[in-house]
């Protein structure tokens, strides 16, 4: 989830030359049937109302991409604002990975992506590596605005300001004032360039991905959404349900609660979690004893007096100042369970004057070359700032914060983690908020798998739950031991939901009864 992660490119305009000349040669077989035949996915050119899918080469993307040789691909063109007649078409990349099997399903599986702002064809690699095209093909889009969409809403001087801001205090009203700044400067960029920033929401993705379905002529597909790809998901369920024959979520965020609030939740069931795994074991709770106590503490302390230190980048060998306060190491530790064994000694070092193994990884992620340029900030506030901030208040917002953690300072509370500057950051963005419906629940009898992991600190694992409770025909499951996104990390996850997708009503879930704790690290 929320604007940590990252992403892509735009296709040339030798793929739409290409696309062009086989719209010509493919488009008698188009017009003759409906639907494609199994292992023919993106081989046809289809209009299908004011939507256009063309085959043509793959998209090119930020890293090399080894999943997509011999993969089928083409652009979908589509209007850019479905509610304005007459205005741009945009292009979203396509690619279809075909399935290992001799004899593939004719149901595939598109992916959705996290963010809001990853591109899905970049994600190529984690969904094949978890075997979701073992059976299936496995489809790739790329959501509108990001990498290899056109156009791309990338803005990389937000990406290069947050890699700045680790050497600023985090929660100073200078640091907002200056990250207000990059995001005014992103949005006059992408207004300038023509773009309808309006139309960058899950309404319009909606849109486009029943366009896909019906452009590719596929009868039906399954869905497979991680972190930000559960709300699209959950929302295509609700405004497209007809050709969905299954859906599977990962990291599950509910779109009638998105905001601050259930982010400051979910951090709480997260960390609560891995502190619990530690207690749990007589070396870890020994030597790393009340771990929330600690945690808490430092919060308050480095929120009073924030720690200064020099830290090298893995990546380029670069040394650069970091300031960890209280803000700071909530953001962290929102990451770090995804490396969970180290949490309590790092948590342990840094209380007894060792900030450098907190602060690297705090530094090295903001400036790792995938962090910068690739996540599309045009739809992470197009998504945001018309479906979240307008339906939460400044005041349940914070009151998430006080719920969640009461210990913390009031300054920590007012920025719940993932989401810096988020109220501001949408006064500026200025975009209508979505109709209210936006915020239903989804009410559903299409089979769902709900996936969660234990340690999840950005969606919370009790989101699971709550979705199944209007999709009667869902599966509840919780990785223990895992952190958000699970398909990612666990072999078992990927085997549950490989299972799903072949047997939607009684998905296997036999591997969790075999799963164990980590082993925390141990520091002298």
């Amino acid at each position: 989830m929320a604007r940590s992660h990252v992403r892509r490119l735009r296709t040339g305009s030798a793929a739409a030359t290409t696309g062009i000349l086989l719209t010509g040669l493919l488009a008698t077989s188009a017009s003759a049937r409906e639907e494609t035949p199994a292992g023919e996915t993106g081989t046809v050119a289809r209009t299908v109302g004011d939507a256009r899918f063309r085959p043509g080469p793959c998209p090119r993307t930020a890293d090399p991409v080894p999943e997509l040789e011999g993969a089928r691909c083409g652009t979908l063109t589509v209007p850019e604002n479905r509610t304005a007649p007459g205005g741009r078409d945009i292009t979203l990349a396509v690619a279809i990975i075909p399935a290992v099997a001799d004899e593939p399903e004719p149901d595939p599986v598109v992916w959705l992506a996290g963010g809001p702002g990853d591109d899905a064809v970049g994600e190529a690699k984690m969904a094949v590596d978890g075997g979701l095209n073992r059976d299936r093909d496995l489809i790739l889009m790329s959501q509108r605005g990001t990498y290899s969409a056109d156009p791309a809403l990338t803005c990389p001087g937000i990406d290069e300001f947050n890699a700045r801001a680790t050497g600023l205090v985090y929660g100073a009203p200078s640091t907002e004032r200056l990250h207000v700044e990059a995001t005014k400067a992103c949005r006059d960029k992408l207004a300038a360039s023509g773009a309808d920033l309006s139309a960058y929401n899950d309404i319009e993705s909606a849109a486009d991905l029943a366009d896909l379905r019906r452009t590719l002529g596929l009868k039906e597909w399954n869905v497979f959404g991680i972190s930000y790809g559960t709300q699209l998901a959950l929302v295509y369920m609700r405004l497209h349900p007809e050709g969905i024959r299954a859906v599977g979520i990962d990291g599950v965020l509910p779109p009638s609660t998105g905001g601050s609030a259930i982010t400051w939740k979910a951090a709480k069931q997260g960390f609560d979690g891995l502190f619990k795994a530690c207690a749990r074991q007589p070396e870890c709770d020994r030597r790393y004893p009340n771990l929330p106590a600690t945690f808490t503490r430092l919060v308050r302390d480095l929120e009073a007096k924030p720690v200064t230190t020099t830290v090298t980048l893995p990546d380029s060998g670069k040394r650069v100042k970091v300031v960890l306060d209280g803000g700071a190491l909530v953001n962290w530790m929102t990451a770090a369970t995804h490396v969970a064994p180290q949490v309590p000694r790092a948590l342990d070092e840094l209380a007894h004057g060792k900030p450098q193994r907190i602060a690297e990884q705090w530094a090295s992620g903001k400036y790792s070359p995938q962090a910068i340029g690739r996540l599309s900030h045009g739809l992470v506030y197009g998504v945001f700032c018309s479906e979240w901030t307008p339906y939460e208040t400044e005041a349940e917002a914070l009151r998430g914060g006080r719920d969640a953690f009461p210990e913390f300072p009031p300054s920590v509370q007012a920025q719940a983690p993932l989401l810096t500057s988020l109220r501001p950051d949408c006064e500026v963005w200025d975009v209508p908020a979505a109709p209210r419906s936006i915020r239903d629940v989804t009410r559903s009898d299409i089979p769902t798998l709900a996936l969660s992991g234990a340690f999840d600190a950005q969606t919370a694992a009790a989101n699971g739950a709550y979705v199944a409770e209007t999709l009667p025909r869902a599966t509840v499951v919780t990785i223990p031991y895992e952190p958000h996104v699970v398909f990612a990390t666990s072999r078992c996850a990927q085997s549950i939901t490989r299972s799903f997708f072949n047997d939607p009503e009684a998905p296997d879930t036999a591997c969790l009864k075999d799963l164990k704790a980590p082993k925390f690290e141990i520091g002298p």
